[in-house]
């Protein structure tokens, strides 16, 4: 059964940075759909890799996105 993540993606120079917070785990790509597809990898890695206690401590499982005016 696969779980859903938050994914944000924000452009750094010519690059797209991916970030999921609720793992703390980031990649990045040269497009949005190369850097969604390396973030999926990285995930899966660290889910297959990452002790229980190391999952446990890494998830936040309440994320919020939101905008904000200031």
């Amino acid at each position: 059964m696969k779980n859903n993540y938050t994914a944000i993606l924000q452009k750094e120079d010519d690059m797209y940075v991916a970030l999921c917070p609720e793992l703390d785990v980031a990649s990045q790509g040269l497009t949005v759909e190369e850097a969604k597809e390396n973030l999926t990898e990285a995930i899966e890695l660290f889910l297959e890799n990452s002790s229980d206690e190391e999952k446990k401590r890494r998830f936040h499982p309440e994320t919020y996105v939101t905008t904000i005016s200031a």
